[in-house]
């Protein structure tokens, strides 16, 4: 749905950012600011700062920022029309019917509906649980140490000795054979009619992150088969792209997520307080679950089992997460199999320290590969080697690439001149990698021209956003055209729009960007932090320093593009100009001078 630009400033204005975050996170007044923990990373001391000058909030330990609309996104996963829907809503801001065409809206009542048969089903599993027909089922899972209240979040159920039960159930409901059966609730055969696949199971309703169910897994009673049965794939239905327990795992913000193999770990682990766990959907990991929890994390611990297929599928899981740019831990279960098994034998306490002495997967993948060989045999032994280069091949940023390099001929006592030229023989050979520089000198390079740059445009971003009434004083001498950033200077066009017809809002300058990560950019235009300085001339001479900056930087920008830009040559001149101008002038940050 298309909402115009004027009703969702409207809808942000009318939602005060302080207030929507307080609901959220406990805020304390400290200055012009609040302050609290920040609810994207695990902090102890509070970073996260909300500004209801600004009405945006940033964190300035994970880089977290954004407006009224980037944190309900964040936090509670929503789509841009769902945070305007949801705060609109709560301003009493009336939005727009959608005009969706005929097709649009029969697609999206079929998902509704959907979603009510789904969400009636598992009603009907979850009373018959708590129904002495469901004795067998509520056994089972007390004997697995499960607690009623474990069982009542994870909303868990029974199907009874009949797969007509349900049928029977959702059809006095008023739901169609044709929705039962394309929700993959029940199949039709000559001999029985409509009948549910799912009978005499413990069900474990699947929830998407907004908490609503999309499929079911069921767990036989006794020795049929097969064990878990579940949902095949519906329109809502995606077992690539959903993970169990992940509706509640995207708040707890505890730092990581957990990745398990099955559902009863994932709830075994919730109820000894680690809410981060999540497990795939009876199938392996994929990428696509991947970037969906690169929404929430960097880091991903893998709980997989100890055994054979459980180690296949840990080095499995390694590659996809590095693939999507995560970082990858295995938790060690042995002696056990699996988490269930290790909390119920060693408790939440004995987990933890498995947590905190998680094994870096790259280690991980190096050890099960040094297990396939003979240390003793030299032969062996050299394979085994030209495997660890092959490896180190596949980190494609040199500094990376050299740092693993130093520890693994550490850990393994491997000269390090020998392993590198292994890699570096290997990276030539297959093209994996280019050859690693080593660095001529001890002398550390110089910081980045380009990012020094760009830091002196955050901080006059940031002093005018502090201090509106600057603008009058520079806009003589610098102009949107100064910021040689592409996203930078499309934020500044807005904002020195807006300075000039005095109408300011720094918020709504993030509303421009859709994407996250541009969000989070433009929120940091905001959030730098400026020298701290006690006397007036000092602050003077500061913000004097950083005009110089910018426009000496930008003047370097347009005449490095000479010969390839015409317009670069009259942008170079003026800058100049101005430049010479702004050296021999003197800004007053005194506002009535």
């Amino acid at each position: 749905m298309y909402y115009s630009e004027e009703l969702v400033e409207e809808v942000r204005t009318r939602n005060d950012i302080v207030d929507v975050v307080a609901g959220y996170v406990k805020l304390q007044k400290r200055g012009s600011n609040h302050w609290g923990l920040c609810p994207f990373h695990n902090e102890k001391s509070p970073s996260f700062s909300v500004s209801g000058a600004k009405q945006m909030y940033y964190c300035f330990g994970c880089g977290a920022g954004g407006n009224v609309f980037t944190f309900l996104m964040n936090y509670e996963n929503y789509s841009f029309p769902e945070a305007v829907k949801v705060l609109a809503d709560r301003a009493g801001v009336r939005l727009p019917e959608a005009e969706d065409s005929a097709e649009i809206r029969k697609r999206e009542n079929k998902r509704a509906r959907l979603l009510e048969v789904n969400k009636e089903a598992a009603k009907f599993f979850y009373y018959q649980l708590r129904d002495p027909r469901g004795a067998v089922g509520y056994q089972y899972l007390r004997k697995r140490e499960l607690t009623d209240e474990t069982m009542h979040k994870f909303g868990l159920g029974y199907a009874g000795k009949s797969g007509a039960e349900l049928v029977k159930y959702l059809q006095g409901k008023g739901f169609e054979d044709e929705l039962i059966r394309e929700a993959g609730l029940a199949t039709h055969s000559e001999r029985h009619g409509l009948v549910s696949q799912f009978w005499n199971r413990v069900m474990f309703p699947i929830q998407d992150i907004n908490h609503r169910v999309i499929g079911f897994g069921g767990r036989v009673m006794g020795d049929g088969t097969p064990k878990y049965l579940n949902s095949p794939e519906t329109s809502v239905f995606d077992k690539r792209r959903n993970l169990y327990g992940l509706n509640f795992a995207r708040t707890a913000r505890c730092g990581n997520i957990i990745l398990c193999e099955g559902y009863m770990d994932v709830i075994a682990m919730h109820q000894a307080g680690f809410t981060q766990a999540v497990a795939s959907l009876g199938t392996a990991f994929t990428p696509e679950q991947a970037n969906l929890l690169h929404r929430y994390t960097e880091n991903v611990l893998l709980a997989y089992d100890s055994d054979g297929a459980g180690v296949k599928a840990a080095l499995r899981g390694i590659a996809i997460l590095r693939e999507a740019g995560l970082t990858g831990k295995v938790i060690n279960m042995q002696p056990y199999k699996d988490p269930d098994e290790f909390m119920k034998a060693l408790g939440k306490e004995a987990f933890q320290e498995r947590i905190d002495r998680a094994e870096n997967s790259f280690f991980f993948e190096i050890r099960i590969l040094e297990s396939q060989f003979d240390g003793n045999d030299p032969e062996e032994k050299t394979k085994f080697h030209r495997e660890i280069a092959r490896k180190l091949c596949e980190f494609s940023e040199g500094v990376e690439r050299d740092n693993y390099l130093q520890a693994v001929a550490d850990k393994y006592m491997i000269g390090v001149g020998n392993l590198r030229r292994l890699v570096e023989k290997y990276a030539e050979q297959t093209g994996l990698a280019k050859p690693l520089e080593r660095p001529r000198s001890g002398v550390q390079p110089k910081n980045d021209p380009e990012e020094s740059a760009r830091r002196s445009q955050r901080l006059l971003i940031t002093w005018l956003a502090d201090e509106p009434a600057l603008y009058g004083k520079i806009k003589k001498y610098i102009s949107p055209e100064d910021f040689t950033d592409g996203l930078y200077r499309k934020a500044a066009e807005r904002i020195f729009q807006e300075l000039e017809t005095g109408n300011f809002r720094p918020a709504g300058v993030i509303s421009m960007f859709e994407d996250e990560s541009e969000q989070r950019e433009v929120a940091a235009l905001f959030n730098t932090n400026l020298p701290q300085l006690n006397t007036g001339q000092e602050r003077e001479k500061a913000f004097h320093d950083i005009l110089i900056a910018v426009k000496k930087n930008s003047y370097e920008y347009y005449t490095g593009k000479l010969g390839d830009d015409v317009s670069a040559l009259k942008q170079a001149l003026e800058g100049r100009k101005a430049l010479e101008e702004l050296a021999k002038t003197h800004i007053s940050l005194d506002e009535r001078l």
